[in-house]
């Protein structure tokens, strides 16, 4: 087993803006403001919500829901057509005032990135300093606010962003990463979703620190190649650095159930909800591919692709959708259930090769 070792010397922001698509809309529209708002889906009960305001998520609604569920939560919500190539020009722009502190920059999405400050450009030599600043340059340029989570690497940036949400700091120091770790309760684990977390449970794993008196070899045994990941993050070892050009072959998103499904109109459904998260990556990346992945895991782990190609490349959220339902709907079901669904897009075009004329994205 090779030693742990921490990386102290990094200076890591993870800057992640407050309900990005809603508060551009609640910034641009007066009369929006103080409401609660979902972007994406409609009041007749189609579609999904891609982003809901603070005003709507104190009444439980959230991204990827539908919006008849988000209504029944919430009657006064109100819906709003999502706005996507001002959202990447804000995008833009929040990327040109992180550039004014550092080269190194590393997008997750249009509304986050990871920023290594390690070498200031402006020799502030204070990484709280510098996220104050970046924090108050978005809010009086863009009228906009962003949550900052620092720290000495990049696991523990992005769940310090997440603390305070939102307008929130948190700066966990390196003296601080191991009783922050031990802290954390094991949801917040990158890796650990619900199936992973109620396993855990199972072996009294509850928190970082219960996590901790557990082997290599042990969580290895219990949880495969992630138990090294587990093992290693919970002791602060996460030395990835931030990645200003990462060659990307493919983008996908899945969903493991808490239990298994049969019910064919429920999978398609998840279907649709996964499209529309796939294809915010694909936006936020300015990425379109021809080939469609569906990815389909039964009750007993036994697994299935199948893949489609398009001569054009897929430019919407309901492309994705129609051509998964397409390889969904060639899946004989019979008495399978089903554990996991994911999609995921490859074969991606230049840029050059793109029609911009027809950029257009739906949410359905």
């Amino acid at each position: 087993m090779k030693k742990i070792e921490l990386d102290t010397n990094r200076k890591i922001i993870h800057l992640d803006m407050d309900a990005f698509y809603a508060s551009v809309e609640q910034r641009d529209f007066p009369e929006l403001r103080g409401k609660p708002l979902a972007v994406g889906g409609s009041p007749d009960g189609r579609g999904v919500v891609a982003t809901a305001s603070y005003e709507a998520r104190k009444f439980g609604v959230k991204s990827a829901m539908s919006s008849r569920q988000a209504l029944q939560l919430c009657p006064e919500l109100i819906f709003t057509y999502p706005r996507f190539d001002v959202y990447k020009e804000v995008s833009r722009q929040i990327r040109q005032i992180f550039h004014r502190y550092t080269d190194l920059i590393e997008p997750l999405s249009l509304d986050e990135a990871y920023l290594d400050v390690t070498d200031d450009k402006q020799g502030i030599h204070s990484v709280v300093e510098i996220a104050k600043r970046i924090k108050v340059d978005i809010k009086n340029e863009l009228n906009l606010t962003v949550s900052a989570g620092i720290s000495s690497n990049k696991f523990v940036a992005k769940i310090a962003s997440d603390y305070n949400k939102p307008d929130g700091l948190t700066f966990v120091s390196a003296s601080k990463i191991l009783p922050f770790m031990e802290s954390l309760p094991i949801e917040k684990f990158f890796g650990v979703g619900k199936v992973t977390a109620a396993k855990m449970k199972k072996l009294g794993i509850f928190n970082g620190r219960d996590l901790k008196q557990f082997s290599e070899e042990s969580l290895v045994r219990h949880f495969g190649k992630s138990g090294r990941f587990f093992f290693a993050i919970v002791r602060g070892f996460d030395n990835r650095s931030v990645q200003t050009n990462r060659p990307i072959k493919s983008i996908s998103v899945e969903d493991t159930f808490d239990q298994d499904i049969s019910d064919r109109e429920i999978l398609l459904e998840i279907v649709k909800e996964l499209a529309v998260k796939l294809n915010k990556r694909l936006s936020a990346r300015e990425l379109q591919g021809r080939t469609v992945v569906l990815k389909v895991k039964f009750s007993d782990f036994s697994l299935l692709t199948r893949s489609l190609t398009t001569t054009e490349p897929i430019i919407h959220a309901e492309g994705l959708y129609q051509i998964g339902a397409e390889l969904f709907n060639k899946i004989e079901l019979e008495d399978s259930k089903v554990r996991l669904l994911g999609i995921g897009v490859s074969n991606f075009v230049h840029d050059d090769s793109i029609d911009e004329s027809n950029l257009q994205i739906s949410l359905f």
